[in-house]
């Protein structure tokens, strides 16, 4: 079951749903009835300058119904990549990505989804294969409409010595699942899973992941951090697989998340499976409300009640963009968090 077979046939009973463990908090088949039309892309002149356009050596622009294009990263070279999915007018997209990046290289990719308004479906699939001692740099922003639909989701395999990191940005939607699954060499590979979700209103933001560890001397860091309010809702589902011979393992995950409202939500499932005996491994999940005392103790140095909110969710959720290596994206995102601190007001 998954919504890149239900575009393929049109047939809406093979969107995950409820009854899928891992897709029971974001169900696609209860929510869709029937399916888009494909969209037909969008004229050029209509397109705007997007988040990431001004780092980017190589943009791509994915608008059609049906896309597939490929990224080749020769040895030894560095490049950065951008990656806009956009989705209009009630329609669907169903885009994949193969990025093949070569032994000592590095990429760096930007990636966007920019929706709007409309019921749209986009289905985003993505694969990284990344060669012995060379490295990646993931960083997502997904600004899909309040009633887009959106699946977007990664595999990464990783080569020896090989580095992956990956931030992904939300503000979420009617539904939206971002999931990234990566196959884990060790052998002194390293790999880091961050997130960060700001919703409001009725929106929807699921962030899954999964990494296995399949040999000695690996390493996985992992930090999601969110805020929700009104009646928005946020699922973190972290699972971190250190299968039987994968010693010497160390692994980190943290998910912590703020609920500024009653009918807010947010579910999380973090899980450490150990198979293996000499590991370094702990997982850590708090979600809780903002610290009366601290704004108390603001407002009685003049700030008032919204800026002292404000502050303390910026410097709550400010460690997620800290964690970026790319100082171009870093900036990107220390502004998106900027723009999109209206859920704490």
């Amino acid at each position: 079951m998954s919504l890149s077979s239900a575009l393929e046939t049109g047939e809406v009973s093979r969107l995950p749903g409820r009854r899928d463990e891992d897709w029971r908090w974001t169900d696609l088949r209860g929510l869709l009835k029937a399916l888009p039309p494909r969209s037909a892309g969008l004229p050029p002149e209509e397109l705007e300058a997007g988040a990431f356009d001004a780092l980017g050596d190589d943009i791509r622009i994915l608008a059609g119904g049906a896309e597939t294009q490929a990224v080749v990263v020769d040895e030894d070279v560095e490049t950065t990549v951008v990656l806009r999915f956009l989705s209009r007018a009630a329609t669907s997209l169903q885009a994949s990505v193969t990025l093949h990046v070569g032994a000592g290289a590095k990429l760096t990719v930007y990636e966007t989804y920019e929706g709007d308004g409309s019921a749209y479906v986009t289905n985003a699939d993505l694969r990284f294969e990344i060669a012995v001692g060379a490295s990646v740099e993931r960083v997502v922003l997904a600004s899909d409409g309040e009633e887009g639909i959106l699946v977007s989701q990664a595999g990464v395999k990783l080569g020896a010595g090989s580095a992956f990191s990956q931030t992904i940005a939300t503000t979420g939607a009617r539904r939206q699942r971002l999931e990234t699954t990566v196959e884990h060499p060790g052998a002194g590979a390293e790999v880091r899973l961050d997130g960060l979700y700001l919703l409001a209103g009725k929106r929807h933001a699921d962030l899954t992941t999964t990494v296995r560890h399949l040999g000695v001397d690996g390493s996985t860091s992992q930090l999601t951090k969110g805020v929700v309010r009104d009646q928005s809702r946020g699922v973190f589902q972290g699972r971190i697989v250190v299968e039987p011979g994968a010693d010497r393992t160390e692994a980190r995950m943290g998910h912590h998340a703020l609920v500024l409202s009653d009918r807010a939500e947010v579910d999380a499932r973090p899980e450490l499976l150990i198979h293996a005996d000499d590991v370094q491994c702990a997982h850590g999940n708090t979600i809780g409300a903002l610290d009366e005392e601290a704004i108390f103790y603001m407002e009685q140095r003049g700030l008032s009640e919204v800026m002292a909110r404000a502050l303390l969710i910026g410097a709550f959720v400010s460690e997620v963009a800290d964690r970026l290596r790319a100082p171009g994206g870093r900036d990107v995102v220390q502004d998106w968090i900027a723009e999109h601190m209206e859920v704490a007001s």
